[in-house]
């Protein structure tokens, strides 16, 4: 049933109309979104490396 649907998370990003874009505008907006997820991994090892630490404190 359409009521049992989770409701459509928020975007984050709001997406960048790319038609108007050049090649090179296109490679530059990439390589920003790059940044972007590179920025996000890092902080997921660190949340993961805290947690694991806490994990193994607990446990001993």
């Amino acid at each position: 049933m359409w009521d049992e649907e989770e409701p459509p998370k928020p975007r984050r990003v709001a997406p960048l109309p790319l038609d108007p874009l050049g090649v090179s505008e296109l490679r530059d907006y990439i390589a920003e979104l790059q940044v972007e997820i590179a920025r996000a991994e890092a902080a997921i090892g660190r949340k993961q490396d805290h947690r694991s630490a806490a994990d193994s404190f607990f446990r001993k």
